[in-house]
This record gives structure tokens, sequence and C-alpha cells, in this order.
């Protein structure tokens, strides 16, 4: 199993062919060799003291260096030192007294200065020495930080996390100011060497939940890791289960309110989305902006959103079961107006409702896709031309098209079940179409009773709903007022279950203190 790379793991023994020569030129030659044919890595031969000379060079790759630094931090000092070297104590005095830097490593290893040159960070031989310096002078080219676009809000924090993994760990360092607050690093991926960090709150995130995160990681073993997408294929329970049991995230205050209620964050360098685990399924109905607004609006935004999910994923298929099977739950009048509708029409209810899912994928993928003018344009005039079109031809009937763009707007409300209510609508029409109602109801269960065995680290899915927990249960359909949500989720928190005082609703001065 592959530990995690730190600072204090002990170095490769000398007299192991992985470490360093004492010969400056066999180094010279090996470091050659290995990144032969590479045009854009940068050695550099100089002598060290102003006096004294010791033949030394650098290695580096020039697009992630900062070549200025490199000058004026490391090669200048250097050629420029007044104190005399010796073979001995070089080195020492060098990191101490020689480099006006930060961030300053020494190693014996060889692959370890490898992996530190393709990580962008600017290494030194020195002869006669089986240590090399690790400077870190990497160039600071990343993208600024700003608004999410897929988790825009009215009201809350518009900062979001970005490519680079140390500015989304400071981002988080500035959110939460605690000592308890760990990172630990590792890298991941044989060819990739991608860096990926475990977050977590000592004392308040379960010390089991933490060792498990870390075990799933040094399990994996490929050859690249680009995105957390799959870090999440790699560290999740059910790997065909259809609903999401890692979230993900880009939103810094997000993930510090989730790693303040127990959970264990996982960031990747590269991407600005950043998983969290447990995850459980009431969390696709609960926004960060539910806790910034008053109670009361929020509880009714987050029935809207059980209401959204409900007609996102059953509408079509219970219209398709209604007016197929069960034409005596439709008042008359409604069910003369759908029939006129329907006459003359080619397909079958079933049909119908399964071509104009397809038709409405089609048009969100292209929407997404394609440039942004271009997509929106795309996705409302296809859907205005394309849906006029239809009914003008006879090919499905205008309460279907009613359908479907109620359907589309309402899977928008809860963009994190967005694929499982796409893939859920299929099977269920089909249930429909098949067995009325009695298909729907079949499909439900079925669904229910594989929601209520999935773990997400351990944790039960559909928690607090099942199993119950009625402590929790005011974050779920209501949200109640923060100064009552006074323990953190019993199924997440560890030892420390306490979150806040119990007296802290707010009360009007007494009157009476107030006229004296």
């Amino acid at each position: 199993m592959r530990k995690p790379r730190s600072d204090s793991d002990n170095p490769v023994s000398h007299d192991e062919p992985d470490s360093l020569d004492l010969s400056l030129k066999e180094n010279l030659q090996r470091i050659r060799a290995i990144f032969a044919e590479s045009n854009d890595v940068v050695t550099r031969e100089f002598k060290i003291g102003a006096k004294d000379h010791l033949d030394a060079f650098i290695v580096f790759i020039s697009g992630l260096v900062n070549e200025t630094s490199v000058n004026s931090s490391l090669i200048y000092p250097l050629m420029t030192m007044e104190r005399n070297l010796d073979d001995q104590s070089a080195i020492v005095l060098i990191r101490e007294s020689g480099l006006s830097l930060t961030n300053v490593k020494t190693s014996h290893s060889f692959e370890d200065v490898v992996n530190a040159i393709l990580s962008g960070d600017t290494v030194l031989f020195i002869d006669n020495s089986k240590i090399a310096l690790i400077a870190s002078l990497k160039k600071s080219e990343k993208r600024s930080v700003t608004e999410p676009v897929t988790e825009s809000v009215v009201r809350g924090p518009r900062e979001g996390f970005v490519e680079d993994i140390g500015t989304n760990i400071s981002l988080l360092r500035r959110k939460i100011k605690n000592p308890a607050l760990k990172f630990s690093s590792m890298n991941i991926g044989k060819q990739t060497q991608t860096q990926v960090c475990v977050a977590y709150i000592k004392g308040i995130a379960k010390d089991e939940v933490v060792e498990e995160v870390k075990l799933r990681l040094n399990r994996i073993d490929t050859d690249a890791i680009l995105e957390s997408g799959y870090i999440e294929a790699y560290i999740e329970d059910d790997p065909f289960n259809l609903f999401p049991t890692v979230g993900n995230t880009e939103k810094p205050d997000i993930v510090s309110a989730k790693l303040l209620e127990g959970r264990v964050a996982i960031l990747v360098d590269g991407t600005p989305f950043v998983l969290t685990v447990p995850y459980l399924f009431i969390e696709a109905f609960q926004n960060s902006e539910d806790y910034y607004t008053r109670p009361y609006y929020a509880t009714f935004i987050r029935w809207l959103r059980w209401l959204a999910f409900f007609l996102a994923t059953f509408a079509p298929a219970l219209y398709v079961a209604i007016t197929t099977y069960h034409q005596e739950f439709l008042p008359p009048a409604l069910l003369i107006s759908i029939a006129a509708t329907q006459e003359g029409t080619p397909f079958p209810m079933m049909v119908e409702a399964l071509l104009m899912q397809i038709l409405f994928e089609i048009l969100r993928e292209a929407g997404v896709r394609l440039p942004k003018p271009v997509g929106s344009a795309v996705s409302i005039v296809g859907a205005l031309v394309i849906g006029d079109a239809a009914i003008s031809a006879g090919l499905v009937g205008a309460p279907m098209v009613v359908i479907t763009a109620l359907t589309a707007i309402s899977s928008f409300l809860v963009p994190s079940l967005t694929d499982v209510g796409a893939l859920s609508r299929f099977f269920l029409i089909f249930a429909a179409g098949v067995s009325g109602l009695y298909g729907i109801v079949l499909v439900f269960i079925s669904a229910l009773t594989h929601q209520v065995s999935l773990r997400s680290l351990g944790a039960p899915y559909m928690s607090p709903m099942a199993p119950s927990t009625l402590s929790d249960l005011k974050d779920v359909f209501i949200r109640a007022p923060l100064w009552f949500l006074r323990t953190r989720p019993r199924v997440l928190g560890g030892n420390n279950q306490q979150r806040q005082k119990s007296n802290l609703k707010p009360t009007p001065p007494d009157d009476q203190k107030g006229t004296k």
C-alpha cells in the first residue's frame, strides 16, 4: 500500500540504487538521460562561492518555474557567497544561510528529485554530496477566485474554488481558523502524480471515517487522476448505484459547513470541484442560501424542491398511466380535452412521452456543450420551434408538450439529482406504459428499497429519515432557526455532538428593566 508523502518520511538509504551519487557529473548525466528529448527541461551549471568555488548545477522545467526568481533568489546568492565551503557542511550552510527562500527541502532519493522537478520545483545538486536541495519557485499562473457558474446565489459568499489546490486550501483556512482543521496530502497516479488532499476537523469528524477515506485513496493504483470525478469513481460504496453517494461542490462555504458537521473533504489539484463524504440523499435538497435567509422562506423553498423533484421524476409517467389505463381519475371535461388533442396522433402515449423526453435531453445537452450565447439560444428557440412544429404536424398532443416543459423546469431546482431524475423518468414511463399506476408503484418501491440499503462511507444514505433520527429531522423537510440547530447530525459527528449552547434563542429586553 502506498503511503502519503510527507516531509517527515525517512529518506532513502544512501546504499540504495535510487539514492543520489557523490559525483556531480554522474547526477547530471542521469538527469539528462531521464529528461532526454525534453526541450523544456533546463539544466544550468555554475560555481558556488566568491572565494571557494564549489561545482553545482540546477535543473527545472522552464514553463513551470519563475525564472526571474531562480536568478535572483537562487543562482545569484549562491555565486556571491562569501563564506568558506567544504564538502561536509556545504549543504547545511547553503540551506541555512545561503538562500533567502521560505520553502527549501532536502532529499537523498532520485525518485523524489524527479517528482519535484515534474511538480515545478527547482532542484540544486552539489559536487561530492548525496543530498539535493529542492526549492519551491513555481510560476504563479492560475485563475483568479470568481463566483462559480454552476452554483450562483442571491445572498451569500460569491467566491469559488479554482484549479490550484494551494489556493483552495487557503480558502478553507480563511473560513475555519482552527488548528484542528487538518490537511493530509498524497500523490495518486503513476503517470500524473496528482496531488490529492484530505481535509477534516480533528475531534469533529469520526476517526474511522477519516481512516477509511485515506485507505480507499491509498488503494487507488492507476495511471492518471485528471479530475475529482476519477476519485469519486474509485471510493464510492456501490459503483453500480444510480444515486450519488459522494458530494461535490465549487463553494468554500459549503465545504466548510460540511466539515463542521463532521464530513471529510477531498481536494484534487487541477479541478475546482471538491468532494465531500459521507453524502446523504437529503443534501440534494439543501442549499447554502437556506441558512443565510430567514427560516420561513427557506422552508417554503425546500418544499418547492421536494415538489419539483417529484414532478421532474413522476409527472410524465403519471400522465401516461392515467391517460392510458386510469381515465376515471380525470374530470370528464379534462378527459374530453385531452382526447381531442390526441385525436390523429400516430403514436401511443408511452411512445410520445419517451420521444419528448429524448428530444428534451438532446436540447439540454446541446445547450450545455455549445458556447454560452449560442447554447442558450439553441435551448430556448429549439424547444419553442420543435414543440410548436410537433403539435402542428400532429405528432404529439399539446398536453404532452406541457408535461415535458414542466418536467424540464422542475429538474433545474435540484441540479445534483438531474441525472438521477432523467434516467428514472425513462424507467417510470416504460413501467407506466406497460402496467399503469401499478408499474409506477412497483418501480418506486424497488428504488426506495435500494436507497434505504445504500451506505456512504458507512453512513446510511437515507438518514435521518431511514433510520429515523428525530433530532435531525429539523433540517430535512423544514429549516429550523439556527439557534434551534444545537447538535450536529448524529450519523456524521463523532464524540463532539454539541454545536452551540442551548440558550441562544433571541428574546426581547425586559420592559421593566428598560424603563428604569
